[in-house]
């Protein structure tokens, strides 16, 4: 509400009782403010909304979105030699009811040329008559596979559709030779089929689940369907609590359970919309679209594959959720095998954590909750102990005392203390001696740190702590400065701190009017 509140600031200071179309466009799409909310608050106040100009900015947007995802679908213009296969080839694909299916090739292309044939080792681009390979589109990876008859074998490593929209099969030739004209079969990897449908009949569930939970305003912007995991975006102004999250993966899992059947219809578009199918707002559809439903709860607008009946997603597990830009929140989450195995994996540390705690796993959390509270208390124990240690070395580093032309210089080289009872101690040393100059070198690990410390009538003879430090602390392979009261560094090389500290002598000689 921050930049809506803003806005209207701005408009009441300059007189002004339309908002751009521009900032409703920004609040929109980078907030996750649903235009209709924008009007009802602003009417409130007698304002209202240029929609003329929010429209152009929805229109230049979807063309945005449009090319990026031509961009990212489709196959680049390093393959253009397939946009220029003739208008009237065409593959229909079976791949909703078949993941093995008979056909004939009708092109060959490798290394940008159409070839008639492809050979054992080589790879290159394959078009068939009809497929049961999903080409990467709407953010599910293409499918991967076999192609081979009796005297060819191939792999299908990848489906993707040319700029001209024809399905295009990206093989390797493992055995034999193919030509355009052989009749072969198209075999689906189905078990990774599966897996792709599950994810993506999860993201169904899930954008439904977000508008339920977080509210209207939440969009679909973007989305990764794989193999391995499912990748959702989507508008929404701030961070999901740990509560939200738990919601949303209880009321997609509550779903998945109802085993719900997934119903596909093809129907006019204006049809699906008035049914109450959820479509990405940035896309252009045909007249005629494939309308995928679970149950009664999500039904989208979705060329992809999916699972026949919900319960086959198994479980779906949340296993991030993040910012990718203003306005858009990005979840990543398992289903399947892939989400069980996580899930044993967690379990699985909490049994390692519980052994080495020497625990049940029950009583884990409180067993590990204690130890650290121990550490804490031992580690303040320590620091104390350090604290009584440093403070004890008073008398001893005050006796190795020397004067420098009417300056008291104060240094020592202490082993095992941290910065803040490195300064604690330089100030107390500077306390008891008058006129002086005390500077500390602390070793801790593979590191030196300084502090030095000068008294006002020090400093009026012309002690300077921040030069004299940046000087030893080179010595010491380090930088550092300050005041000429005070002044810190440090060094990579501590073997070199004692050496830096015997350079003091001679710098003050410089300095001391």
């Amino acid at each position: 509400m921050t930049i809506l509140n803003a806005y209207i600031k701005e408009m009441t200071d300059n007189n002004q009782s339309v908002l751009s179309g521009e900032n409703a466009f920004k609040l929109y799409d980078t907030y996750g403010f649903p235009l209709e909310l924008t009007e009802e608050i602003l009417e409130e106040k007698n304002l209202k909304v240029d929609k003329d100009e929010f429209n152009n900015e929805m229109e230049s947007q979807r063309t945005r979105a449009r090319n990026a995802r031509s961009e990212s679908n489709y196959m680049g213009a390093e393959e253009n030699i397939l946009n220029k296969i003739d208008s009237g080839v065409e593959t229909r694909f079976v791949g909703y009811s078949e993941t093995r299916t008979e056909t004939v090739v009708e092109i060959i292309s490798k290394e940008n040329e159409f070839v008639h044939s492809i050979e054992q080792g080589e790879e290159g681009f394959v078009l068939t008559e009809k497929t049961p390979f999903y080409a990467e589109m709407g953010g599910q990876v293409g499918d991967t596979g076999l192609i081979y008859n009796e005297s060819f074998e191939g792999e299908v490593f990848d489906c993707k559709k040319s700029i001209a929209g024809k399905i295009v099969h990206v093989i390797k030739a493992k055995k034999g030779q193919l030509k355009t004209g052989d009749s072969v079969i198209l075999e689906v990897n189905n078990e990774r089929r599966q897996n792709i449908c599950r994810n993506h009949t999860a993201t169904h569930i899930l954008h439904k689940a977000l508008k339920t939970i977080l509210g209207d305003h939440v969009n679909q912007a973007g989305s990764l369907v794989d193999k391995d995991k499912l990748r959702f975006d989507f508008t929404h102004f701030s961070s999901l609590t740990d509560e939200e999250i738990e919601n949303i993966e209880e009321l997609v899992n509550k779903e998945i359970m109802e085993a719900y059947m997934v119903d596909t219809q093809e129907m006019e578009l204006e049809d699906a919309k008035k049914a109450g199918a959820m479509a990405l707002f940035d896309e252009k559809y045909a007249d005629k679209v494939r309308v995928v439903s679970v149950g009664d709860f999500s039904k989208e607008l979705c060329g992809g594959t999916h699972v026949k009946n919900s319960g086959q997603i198994g479980m779906f597990k949340i296993i991030s959720e993040s910012g990718i830009a203003a306005g858009i929140r990005r979840i990543e989450a398992l289903t399947g095998v892939n989400a069980l195995k996580y899930m044993e994996e967690k379990t699985d540390i909490i049994k390692e954590g519980a052994n080495i705690l020497k625990s049940s796993e029950k009583e884990f959390i409180r067993k590990l909750t204690s130890v650290v509270n121990e550490l804490k208390e031992k580690e303040k124990e320590i620091n104390d102990l350090k604290h009584k240690l440093v403070a004890g070395a008073e008398d001893e580093i005050l006796s190795s005392m020397v004067n420098i032309k009417g300056v008291n210089l104060i240094t020592a080289k202490l082993d095992g203390v941290d910065t803040n009872s490195l300064r604690d101690l330089a100030e107390k040393l500077r306390s008891k001696a008058k006129d002086g100059l005390v500077v500390l070198a602390g070793i801790s690990e593979d590191k030196v740190n300084f502090v030095a410390m000068a008294s006002k009538e020090a400093v009026s003879k012309g002690v300077h702590c921040g030069k004299i430090i940046k000087e030893i602390a080179a010595i010491a392979g380090g930088g550092g400065g300050g005041r000429p009261d005070m002044a810190q560094a440090g060094g990579k090389l501590p073997e070199k701190a004692q050496e830096a500290l015997n350079k003091i002598v001679t710098i003050l000689e410089t300095l001391i009017k």
